[in-house]
C-alpha cells in the first residue's frame, strides 16, 4: 500500500512509538492527524514535521466515544479521508492485580480495548467507501503470553490481538488490512519512567527501539504483514511461553533473574 497522499490517524502520538510513527509517515507524503491527551507535546511534533506534510493536531481522551466521534468527523472534513488507522495510545498501571484499583482497571480496558474497538468501527464506514484501507493494531508479547505483574494489560493486548484477527478475516475480501504489531519491551518514557514499578521479567528480553517498532508499523501497512512480533527471538519465546505453561513457569526464575541484572543496567546507564 503506498501512502501518499493517504490520511493516517495515529493515536498516543504525542511520544514514544506514536511520535516516531508521525515522523516516518510525514516523509512519504501522507496526511497526518495526530492524538493524543496533551496538546503542547503534540503540537512539538507537528511543528517538527509540519514541513513534511499536512497535519491535524487533536488533542482529546480516546477512551471517551464522543470525543472519538468529533476526531473521525473532523478528520474526515479536514482531508477528506480516513485511510489508515494506528491504534497506539496504550495504558499500563502496573502492579499485581489485588492492588489495582477498579478505576485503574477500567481505564486500561476503555484506552487498550475498547478505544481501539469504537475508533476501528467508526473508521471503517470511510474505508469501506473509498473500497481501500489499513488498520493497525500496536499489541504486545504481552498479549502472547501472560505477564504476571500486569494481569489487566496482557489481558487487553491478548483481546487486541483476537479482534485483529478476528477483524483481519471479516475483512479480508474487501481491500481493507487488518495487521499488528507485538513489541516486547520499548525504549521509551512508557517504561524507563516508572522502571522501579515494571517487573524484573521484562527487562530479561531485548529491548527494540521506538523507531525500529514505527518501521514494523509501516512494514505491516505496506507489505500487508498479519503481526510482526519483536524482535523475532523474543516473538518465538512467548509463543512457546504460551503453548506451554509449565515450560514457562519452570523458565521464570531464570528469566527473572537475568531481567534483574539487565534493570540495573537500564536504570544506571
Amino acid at each position: 500500500m503506498d501512502v501518499t497522499g493517504k490520511t493516517i490517524l495515529i493515536t498516543g502520538s504525542s511520544e514514544g512509538i506514536g511520535a516516531e510513527c508521525a515522523r516516518l509517515f510525514s516523509k512519504s507524503g501522507a496526511n497526518l492527524v495526530l492524538v493524543a491527551r496533551t496538546k503542547s507535546k503534540l503540537e512539538e511534533i507537528a511543528e517538527e514535521i509540519r514541513n513534511d506534510c499536512k497535519v491535524l493536531v487533536v488533542p482529546m481522551d480516546i477512551s471517551d466515544t464522543r470525543s472519538c466521534k468529533k476526531l473521525i468527523s473532523k478528520t474526515v472534513s479536514e482531508f477528506g479521508s480516513l485511510d489508515i488507522l494506528i491504534n497506539n495510545a496504550g495504558m499500563h498501571e502496573r502492579g499485581d492485580f489485588y492492588n489495582l484499583s477498579v478505576d485503574d482497571i477500567g481505564k486500561m480496558v476503555d484506552v487498550n480495548l475498547r478505544a481501539p474497538m469504537i475508533l476501528s468501527s467508526m473508521a471503517l464506514p470511510h474505508m469501506r467507501s473509498a473500497g481501500s484501507g489499513s488498520i493497525v493494531m500496536i499489541a504486545s508479547l504481552a498479549g502472547m503470553s501472560p505477564l504476571q505483574g500486569a494481569a489487566i494489560y496482557s489481558s487487553t493486548k491478548a483481546g487486541l490481538r483476537a479482534f485483529g484477527f478476528a477483524l483481519y478475516d471479516e475483512l479480508k475480501d474487501a481491500n481493507i488490512h487488518i495487521g499488528m504489531v507485538s513489541p516486547g519491551p520499548v525504549s521509551t518514557g512508557f517504561i524507563l519512567r516508572s522502571i522501579d514499578d515494571v517487573e524484573d521479567i521484562v527487562f530479561s528480553q531485548p529491548m527494540s527501539t521506538p523507531e525500529e517498532v514505527a518501521r514494523a508499523v509501516s512494514t505491516v501497512i505496506k507489505e500487508r504483514n498479519i503481526e510482526i512480533a519483536m524482535p523475532k527471538i523474543s516473538g518465538i519465546l512467548a509463543t512457546l511461553a504460551y503453548l506451554f505453561p509449565r515450560l514457562r513457569r519452570a523458565m521464570r526464575p531464570s528469566l527473572y533473574a537475568k531481567g534483574k541484572k539487565n534493570k540495573e543496567k537500564y536504570r544506571h546507564g
